[in-house]
């Protein structure tokens, strides 16, 4: 709705206070009645005619409606810029920290290679709501990979020796549940220190809006550029 500005309003208080003082010069000339009435006759006329050009003018209020309609026209494709930026950035372009940024992230199921065929012993699926079994926390699955996939540095102090062979079972990159209070928002686990859990829709998590589109009861639905990458979960 087009809104009064200060110079709309200023004048607008000068047409108000136009009359009373108009009467009140009058006075001090001490004019008769006759004069005071065709001055504030006059007066009336002019403040009609310039409110009529400045407010109801049929044409003015139309210039004024095509301003806010382009305005809410900006805003809107402002918003699916954001919105297409967005999803092109965690659906097509992470990159590793201090590489080219042209270079795809290949590591923590990140990777935007299509995951296809899904080997049978990948038992999880993108969605599944987890919980982990050592440390409790609960989250949900965006992405796995048949076998660690990360820098063999990183490994190495992750698994004791007695457990190296995890390495080469499937992962899943998780989004941590912010109810659980945990510090970490992400993690990268083994699939025989998880378990998927049922009924537990809701998972609080700022980037859910960002792979998850909705829950159809049993696991969250994906996001269009995430499925392509999980054609099979």
């Amino acid at each position: 709705m087009p809104h009064i500005n200060a110079a709309a309003a200023l004048q607008v208080s000068v047409l108000l206070f136009a009359l009373p003082a108009q009467y009140f010069i009058s006075q001090w000339y001490r004019t008769d009645s006759a004069e005071r009435i065709q001055a504030t006759e006059r007066l009336i006329i002019a403040s009609w005619s310039i409110s009529t050009r400045s407010y109801l003018s049929p044409d003015v209020w139309a210039d004024r409606l095509k301003l806010w309609v382009s305005k809410a026209r900006t805003c809107l494709y402002v918003e699916l810029l954001i919105l297409h930026f967005r999803n092109w950035y965690y659906g097509e372009n992470k990159t590793k920290s201090g590489e080219n940024e042209g270079k795809p992230h290949s590591y923590f199921s990140e990777s935007t290679h299509v995951h296809s065929p899904k080997p049978e012993y990948i038992k999880f699926h993108v969605g599944q709501v987890i919980i982990h079994r050592r440390f409790g926390y609960s989250g949900v699955i965006v992405g796995w990979d048949v076998k660690a996939n990360t820098p063999e540095e990183q490994l190495q102090p992750r698994y004791s020796p007695v457990k190296q062979d995890l390495k080469d079972t499937p992962h899943y990159q998780i989004l941590i549940n912010k109810a659980n209070g945990s510090g970490k928002s992400t993690a990268y686990v083994p699939e025989e220190e998880i378990t998927v859990i049922m009924g537990l829709e809701v998972v609080y998590h700022p980037d859910m809006e960002t792979y998850f589109s909705g829950y159809d009861g049993s696991k969250y639905i994906m996001q269009p550029w995430l499925k392509k990458l999980y054609p099979h979960d």
